[in-house]
């Protein structure tokens, strides 16, 4: 349809061109000056046309000369833009290759054929990180960092640097302001927990962690870490409540509740912290107040009344009742718990009570023979109960919220160590955190 209506337009324009040179007159008469000039109206008409294109090439020649410096940086800017381009395809090659010095003389070229972009200046700070050069990795990555639309990436740079020579804090605080940058990045989140784990901010992890993150060691340990007592007691309840099988988190509160006069409240934490998971720690917290042997006798009562047939009961019964002299009590619990149990400090326990019974005349041979026997069983006896990593078996001498040794979290348990536990294999464990 376009090219019809062209076609017509000319067409149209011909007959017009056509009729007005027919409608020209037969001669022409121009006088310039004392000239006169007598030539045909057809001739005029041609030689009018032709000094309009020469004027018009006139004033176009001019233009181009005044334009001139113009055009002229122009074309020097598309050749450098060109030239940039075509270094910056150079320099990720580098890049991908591992040819750390090629990559940053091509970024150096980059730059100068583009300018200092967010780009460039990415692109010439990895190459420099690349080549070994990290003070200037540095610098470009602080430029990077003053732009308003790129400053997320020059403190991600920054934060790998950090990370990089561990220097945790100083990755802390960029961290923070990457999150201001461009919140709510899940990379940024995951490394901002990584750091927090390493630093041991138990609070801020807490604050970072995932639903599924051992959220209840995180506040126990946070709870532990925490000077404020407020805010210590907020910790210790919320891990308390999230896991009531965790000691040290039920340790945790039931320190603070003491701290705080709240002796009543102590001894409920606690027994319902031995009905969920039976403890000897428990049982040392919530006895050593008392001096008195029957009254440490009676609280332990109490204390496992929730789960008075569990070997750990028992145990501590035989216990309490031999320091309060009951050796015939203790002796029923001490058998109640070899019943189900055959570690080394259930035997070690009755040799205890066997040697209590030797003082006695009358059952002195007896207790002997009980005696030398319940030694003889304890040497080969099962290992006593300890704070071990259930990932990679390693034997810790306390509770922690991490393993030392290969950096499970939440997996630092109590219980009969497995068999593998009694020698750890350097070469299984890993790093915390491998900095990216």
């Amino acid at each position: 349809m376009r090219r019809v209506l062209f076609l017509l337009l000319a067409a149209a324009a011909t007959v017009l061109l056509t009729l007005g040179f027919f409608a020209l007159p037969r001669v022409v008469n121009l006088e310039i000056g004392g000239w006169t000039i007598e030539t045909s109206g057809a001739a005029a008409a041609i030689l009018l046309v032709i000094a309009l294109a020469l004027a018009y090439g006139v004033v176009r020649l001019i233009l181009r000369l005044l334009f001139l410096p113009r055009h002229w940086r122009r074309w020097r800017q598309a050749r450098a833009r060109r030239r940039g381009e075509r270094a910056v395809t150079r320099a990720l090659v580098a890049l991908a290759a591992g040819e750390g010095a090629a990559a940053r003389v091509e970024s150096e070229r980059a730059r100068r054929g583009l300018g200092d972009t967010p780009q460039t200046l990415l692109l010439a700070a990895y190459a420099a990180r690349q080549a070994g050069q990290d003070a200037e990795a540095a610098a470009l990555f602080e430029t990077l960092a003053r732009h308003r639309e790129a400053s997320f990436l020059g403190l991600r740079g920054l934060f790998q640097q950090a990370a990089g020579r561990e220097d945790w804090e100083a990755a802390a605080q960029l961290a923070r302001r990457a999150e201001a940058a461009f919140p709510g990045a899940a990379w940024l989140r995951r490394e901002r927990l990584a750091i927090a784990l390493r630093r041991g901010a138990w609070a801020e992890a807490l604050a970072l962690a995932g639903p599924d993150a051992p959220r209840a060691a995180y506040a126990a340990a946070a709870a532990i870490a925490e000077p404020d007592p407020a805010a210590a007691l907020r910790l210790a309840r919320r891990a308390f409540q999230d896991d009531p099988r965790l000691t040290p988190a039920a340790l945790a509160y039931a320190e603070r509740l003491r701290a705080a006069g709240k002796e009543r409240a102590v001894m409920r934490v606690l027994r319902t912290a031995w009905a969920a998971n039976p403890h000897p720690d428990l049982a040392a917290f919530a006895l050593a107040p008392l001096a008195d042997a029957m009254a440490r006798l009676r609280a332990a009562e109490t204390l496992v009344a929730g789960r008075a047939d569990d070997a750990e009961s028992h145990l501590l019964l035989a216990r309490v009742a031999l320091d309060a002299g009951l050796i015939g009590q203790a002796r029923h619990h001490a058998e109640a718990a070899r019943a189900t149990l055959r570690q080394r400090r259930v035997f070690l326990l009755l040799a205890d009570i066997a040697e209590r019974e030797a003082t006695n005349e009358e059952y002195r041979a007896a207790a002997n023979e009980a005696l030398s026997l319940a030694l003889r069983q304890a040497a080969a006896a099962e290992p006593d109960p300890t704070w071990h990593c259930d990932a990679c078996a390693v034997h810790l001498a306390a509770w922690q919220p991490l393993c030392p040794a290969c950096g499970a979290q939440g997996r630092v348990v109590w219980g009969q160590p497995p068999t593998r536990a009694l020698g750890h294999d350097p070469a299984k464990s890993t790093a915390l955190l491998t900095p990216r």
